[in-house]
C-alpha cells in the first residue's frame, strides 16, 4: 500500500532523459530528480552541442548544478547522440550527415538510439521527452510557412509519438513515459510563433491517445507537464535581439505579476512534479496535463492591466 510519506525510491531503475545539453532546463531539473530517487540516469543530446555539452561535464561547469541531497554528484551514466527529427537511418539527408556540427556520430535516429539504449540496459522504466523546436518561432502564424509550421510539429509533437513508438517495447510494465507542453496549446501567447502553439496542442491531444494506446499495449502510464516560464538557455534565444528583453523575460515578469502564487518558479518544482508522475506513487496517474506553473493557467483576466485595477483588491 503506498503512502505519500513514503521515500521515493527508483533504485535499479533506468531513466532516460531525451533533450538534455547543458544544467538550466526542465531536462537537467527532471534528472536530478529522478537521480536523487536513486534511478540510473542516461541522456540523449542533440548531435550539433554533443561536444559543447561533454566538454561541459569534464571540465565541470555543471558540478555545482549536479549536486544532490546526499552531497553527491549526479552520475549520467551515458549520452547517446539523438536527433529526434529523424526515426530511422533512411530518413537522414545527406546534407546532414557530411553536415561538420554532426562530423564523427552516428546512430542518432530515435530508432537508432532505442536499439542501442537496449542493448547497453535491456529495458528502461522511465522515459522523459524533453525537447522541441520551431525554427520559425518568432514568426506570427499568419506569417509562418509551411515548411517552419511543419518542422515545428515534427521536432516538437510527432517526436514523443516516435519516440515512445521505438521505446515502448523495451519498457517495464509499470514504466512512465513524460513530456513538457506550454500553456500556448490552450491559449494565445502571442510572440510564441511558428507553429509552436500548434505543436504543443498536438502533443497535449497525443498524450492522451498515447496514453490509452501504450497503456493497452505495454502497460506503461504517459503524462506531460505544462510548464510556466523558465528563464533556460533554449527559451531565451527567443525573440532575442541586441539590447532587448527576450520573450522569456516578458514572460516570467507576467506570471509572477498575474499568477495565483505570486513567486518565482524554478525548475526543481517541475523535476518534483516530474518525480511524483515517474514513480510508484503515480501508479494510476495516466493521460494527463499537469500544471507546473503557479496557477497561472487558471486565470482568465490580467491582474496587472490598468483597465482593470479599480475592481482588483489585494
Amino acid at each position: 500500500e503506498l503512502n505519500m510519506a513514503t521515500t521515493i525510491d527508483l533504485k535499479g531503475k533506468v531513466a532516460f532523459i531525451a533533450g538534455v545539453a547543458d544544467s538550466t532546463g526542465y531536462g537537467w531539473a527532471i534528472s536530478k530528480a529522478l537521480a536523487n530517487a536513486g534511478a540510473t540516469i542516461i541522456i540523449g543530446t542533440w548531435p550539433p552541442v554533443l561536444k559543447i555539452f561533454q566538454m561541459g561535464l569534464k571540465r565541470g561547469s555543471f558540478d555545482e548544478d549536479s549536486i544532490l541531497e546526499d552531497g553527491s554528484k549526479m552520475e549520467i551514466a551515458k549520452i547517446y547522440p539523438l536527433d529526434a527529427v529523424f526515426d530511422s537511418p533512411d530518413d537522414v539527408p545527406e546534407e546532414i550527415k557530411n553536415n561538420k556540427r554532426y562530423a564523427g556520430l552516428d546512430g542518432y535516429t530515435i530508432e537508432e538510439v532505442a536499439k542501442a539504449i537496449e542493448a547497453d540496459y535491456g529495458k528502461v522504466d522511465i522515459v522523459v521527452h524533453s525537447l522541441a523546436n520551431g525554427p520559425e518561432v518568432v514568426k506570427p502564424l499568419l506569417e509562418t510557412s509551411r515548411k517552419g509550421y511543419l518542422a515545428a510539429s515534427s521536432a516538437s509533437a510527432y517526436s514523443a509519438v516516435s519516440l515512445l513508438q521505438k521505446m515502448g517495447p523495451i519498457m517495464n510494465e509499470g514504466g512512465s513515459f513524460l513530456s513538457l507542453t506550454y500553456i500556448a496549446s490552450e491559449k494565445v501567447i502571442p510572440g510564441y510563433g511558428g507553429g509552436m502553439s500548434s505543436a504543443k496542442a498536438q502533443l497535449e491531444s497525443d498524450t492522451r491517445t498515447l496514453a490509452y494506446e501504450a497503456g493497452r499495449k505495454y502497460k506503461v502510464r504517459v503524462n506531460t507537464i505544462s510548464a510556466g516560464p523558465l528563464k533556460s538557455r533554449a527559451a531565451s534565444a527567443i525573440g532575442k535581439e541586441p539590447g532587448q528583453r527576450t520573450f522569456i523575460e516578458y514572460i516570467i515578469d507576467y506570471s509572477k505579476a498575474n499568477a495565483p502564487l505570486a513567486q518565482d518558479l524554478y525548475s526543481d518544482d517541475v523535476g518534483n512534479a516530474a518525480l511524483f508522475l515517474n514513480s510508484p506513487l503515480g501508479r494510476s496517474v495516466t493521460g494527463v496535463t499537469l500544471y507546473v506553473d503557479n496557477g497561472l493557467h487558471a486565470m482568465g483576466m490580467a491582474l496587472d492591466s490598468k483597465s482593470i485595477e479599480g475592481i482588483i483588491k489585494e
